[in-house]
């Protein structure tokens, strides 16, 4: 980032503004180099003030929250980058249907887990998946079967052209794994999103979420990763079709095909961002030569990159062929 932003921004965060700030420390993949500036915002309302003012000083930046599902630079972010942790929940029981409203840095399995103890039905899916609300509502996170859309009653959306609207779920355009915001970036923002809940029984709540974690937890590798890589392409499993190429732990430097579930990348050390991607690279090009399938990742990719990877970090950005 060039001086002139850098002392606008000093200017105007003051002592909120944190400089060369290592990104592994914000991903669950514990990669990734420096980001030249750093803010964290704590409500919806700080984070909408603070997006605006960096609209209005035309400086870009990136939103982080859990860190899940990203791979950052080893080169770091020239922008800057936004933490989000706005995690306020209501839940009200005293409407029908139920309903959870919650801002969009708030972590989906906390917000699953308070919708079961008061006896909540409707997210049960996702009480052991990481990652936040606003990431969930823009990638339609899902798991066994379920996902965002089922449950998604509407968000408040910030724009810097037209402020803040509510959008119904329709408005998402939602499939499998994505949404109109992420097929079609445009500078909107996630604030906070409300869910509809059913009243259920509190032990068979309980029932099904455990039975959700011990399938995960057999499932899906410990140590750092970013999560599933790949998207399942219809009536198939992206770990199913790794494996059947012969890749399952194929080492990059310190990442590895998992060899518990292929679907993953683990980082084993001192993995290096080019190296993940370096491997998903590979995944793709074995998968597609075998069996002429195009894997498309539900990652998302940020930071300074060179050149030769950028027709691919826009294909998987946007979820099309590249």
């Amino acid at each position: 980032m060039d001086e002139k932003s850098m002392s606008l921004l000093r200017q105007t965060f003051a002592s909120r503004l944190q400089e060369n700030v290592r990104m592994a420390n914000y991903t669950t993949m514990n990669v990734g180099g420096k980001a030249d500036a750093l803010l964290i915002v704590y409500t919806a309302v700080e984070m909408e003030n603070f997006i605006d003012k960096l609209w209005k000083m035309d400086i870009p930046f990136v939103i982080l929250g859990s860190g899940s599902n990203v791979l950052i630079s080893d080169k770091g972010i020239r922008d800057v980058v936004l933490i989000n942790r706005a995690h306020n929940l209501r839940i009200n029981t005293n409407v029908q249907p139920a309903s959870v409203w919650a801002e969009s840095g708030a972590n989906l399995a906390h917000t699953a887990r308070q919708t079961a103890l008061r006896g909540l039905s409707g997210l049960e899916w996702a009480s052991a998946i990481p990652g936040t609300i606003g990431g969930a509502v823009y990638g339609n996170a899902g798991a066994f079967k379920k996902d965002i859309s089922c449950n998604l009653l509407h968000a408040e959306i910030l724009h810097r052209s037209n402020g803040k609207q509510i959008w119904d779920k329709e408005q998402f355009g939602y499939s499998y794994r994505t949404s109109i915001l992420k097929k079609e970036p445009q500078e909107a923002i996630i604030l906070s999103a409300t869910f509809t809940l059913e009243k259920g029984d509190p032990y068979m709540i309980k029932s099904q979420m455990e039975e959700y974690r011990q399938k995960r937890m057999k499932t899906q590798p410990p140590g750092p990763s970013l999560g599933s890589i790949f998207r399942n392409p219809e009536g198939d499993k992206a770990g199913r079709l790794i494996e059947a190429t012969g890749l399952k732990g194929k080492k990059v430097g310190d990442t590895e095909i998992s060899p518990i579930h292929t679907n993953f990348i683990i980082n084993t050390g001192n993995a290096q961002a080019q190296d993940v991607l370096d491997l998903i690279l590979l995944v793709k090009q074995a998968v597609e030569s075998n069996f002429g399938i195009h894997l498309i990742p539900e990652i998302q990719i940020i930071g300074e990159w060179d050149e030769k990877y950028q027709s691919l970090i826009h294909a998987i950005n946007t979820g099309s062929k590249s």
